[in-house]
Parts: C-alpha cells; structure tokens; sequence
C-alpha cells in the first residue's frame, strides 16, 4: 500500500488505500460493519451470488486485457449452487483478475478497486 486514508460511513471506519494505478476500498472494512468475526465468511457469501460474479466479471473484460474470459464462465456457471465456494483469492489466481485484491498481515484485507468513470 502506497497512501492510505479513511472515511466514515455510518460510524463505520473505510480503510482507502491508492495502488500504483487506481484508488482500492476495502470490502473487509464494509463486511465488518454487518458482522465483525465473520468478514470472510460474509465476503465468500457475496462472491457466491451470480450478479456478483457477472458484474466483477465484467468490469474485468473492460478494464483488464489479462483476464481470463473462459475461467470467469466456469465460475459464472456454478454461481448460485449450493455446492460453489469461491475466495476472492481463487477467483484472483484462477482469472488473473486486478479488480479485487487480497492481502494479508496485519494491514491486510479484500479491496476492491474503485470503480472507473
């Protein structure tokens, strides 16, 4: 993380770190707000849900000339089943993805990078 700064949304402290190339906000901070010892949990949750995956999927054919389009319909295919499971680091590594980041340690968390106009 190069700069990092805060904002306060409903009394719930958002981590904002600008990267190399965009600002990220992190999804760990806003899952904390609806649960704050299952963050993770609530985070597989979402990436869980098919619109969830359309719309990172998405983002990324627009924004990221790497990403993996075949990978992302594997994953868009099993969204919504019972049986799918899927970590922002999976779908990271499996589609080359820059959208989402995750990081560990003591700073670390998921971030998601803001959204372009």
């Amino acid at each position: 993380m190069t700069k990092s700064k805060t904002i306060n949304v409903k009394g719930t402290e958002i981590t904002i770190f600008q990267g190399e190339t965009s600002d990220y906000i992190s999804l760990t901070d806003i899952a904390r707000y609806k649960d704050a010892t299952n963050t993770d949990t609530i985070i597989q949750n979402w990436l869980r849900n098919r619109n969830t995956i359309e719309l990172l999927g998405f983002w990324e054919l627009m924004y990221n000339s790497d990403f993996k389009p075949l990978e992302f319909e594997g994953f868009r295919k099993q969204a919504g089943l019972n049986s799918f499971v899927l970590t922002p680091k999976k779908w990271i590594e499996t589609t080359n993805a820059v959208g989402i980041i995750s990081k560990s340690g003591r700073y670390g968390g998921t971030f998601a990078q803001r959204p372009r106009l």
